[in-house]
Parts: structure tokens; C-alpha cells; sequence
């Protein structure tokens, strides 16, 4: 009863929290120095019908388009790859040439491997789900994803849909789904914005 009130709780503030965000995320479309890298590798890894605004959506969530970002636990970039991450994504890409810090490079790593993790979510779905699967692992890690289906499953819940996730996750990660929650659902709201 506990956690399903934290559940609900979470979700509550999620969307109040952005409400009314998107107008202030309306800028970003005109910041357009890396929408050819976005959308270039968006159709390298992804094929030419995927939108390759999801991506900056998820660049704008991760460090609002900043090259020089970096995080209090150590991820860099636009993207905010951790460094011991991009040195194994250049070591099983070798079409990643450049460094970390530089922002082509960074988008490239960052969006081969939400490829990596697109490909591990391929049961039936709806599309969106799948993408928040795709947005939730890079964020909380697949390991937490895929904890999170099992808990799914064992309380007969459907361990493939976004829904059943969102539910269980406060019984695995705790407090921190919070952050995980947010960051899918400010992805979206950015994406609707994004033109």
C-alpha cells in the first residue's frame, strides 16, 4: 500500500512539475547547431523514419544542448555519457573517432547506444513504450529496467508495457524512480515541442 502511494505520489508531481513546461522548453528550437548530428545518426542507427528529435529532446533533458556539461557523478557531453561508457561504445564502434567532449562525437555515442538498448525491449509494445524503455535504461540502466519487468510480472502485471514500470519501479530503485519518471516524461514534453 506503501509504495503505491509513493507511485501515485510520483506521478502526481511529475505532472504538475510539467505542466507547464513546455513553452519553456518552445526555445530550443531555435538552437539548431546540432540538429545534422541528431538527425544524422538518428538515420545511421535508427534508419531515415525515425524522428530524430527524440534524441535532441533527450540531449535538451540531459544537459540543455551544453558540450561542456558535466555531471556531479561524472557523465560529459551533450548526451552526458560517462567516460568509462564512451571508451567501450568507441571500442565496439570504431566509426566513433572523436573525443568525448566533442559534441559530434558525443551524440554519435550517445544515440548508437540508445540503439544498443532499443534492440533489448523487442517484445511487443506500443512504439512510445518502447521508447520510454529506451529513455528509462540509459537513465536508470537496463539492469534496473529489466528488475523492474521481473517485479512486474511476479504481481501479474504486463512486464512489457511503460505503465507496469512506472509502477513498480519506487520498489526498486526507491526515491531515485522519481528522477527516472521525470526524465521520460520531460523527454516527452520536449519532444512535442521540438519542430
Amino acid at each position: 500500500m506503501r509504495v503505491w502511494i509513493l507511485s501515485l505520489s510520483i506521478l502526481f508531481l511529475i505532472g504538475c512539475s510539467y505542466a507547464e513546461a513546455g513553452e519553456s522548453f518552445a526555445g530550443f528550437n531555435r538552437i539548431k547547431k546540432y540538429d545534422r548530428h541528431f538527425s544524422k545518426y538518428s538515420k545511421r542507427y535508427f534508419g531515415p523514419g525515425f524522428d530524430w528529435r527524440f534524441f535532441k529532446a533527450q540531449a535538451i533533458a540531459e544537459s540543455r544542448l551544453k558540450q561542456d556539461a558535466r555531471s556531479h557523478v561524472g557523465a560529459v557531453g551533450v548526451m552526458q555519457i560517462m567516460p568509462r561508457t564512451f571508451k567501450e561504445i568507441k571500442k565496439k564502434n570504431s566509426a566513433i573517432k572523436g573525443g568525448l567532449l566533442k559534441a559530434k562525437w558525443n551524440i554519435a555515442a550517445g544515440i548508437w547506444y540508445d540503439r544498443t538498448l532499443w534492440k533489448i525491449f523487442t517484445a511487443r509494445r506500443p512504439f512510445q513504450d518502447r521508447v520510454k524503455f529506451m529513455f528509462g535504461s540509459y537513465n536508470a540502466g537496463k539492469g534496473t529496467i529489466i528488475k523492474a519487468q521481473k517485479k512486474a510480472a511476479k504481481k501479474g502485471l504486463n512486464p512489457n508495457l511503460w505503465q507496469s514500470i512506472e509502477s513498480v519501479l519506487p520498489e526498486i530503485t526507491g526515491r531515485r524512480s522519481l528522477e527516472t519518471l521525470k526524465y521520460i516524461k520531460k523527454i516527452q514534453i520536449i519532444k512535442r515541442v521540438l519542430r
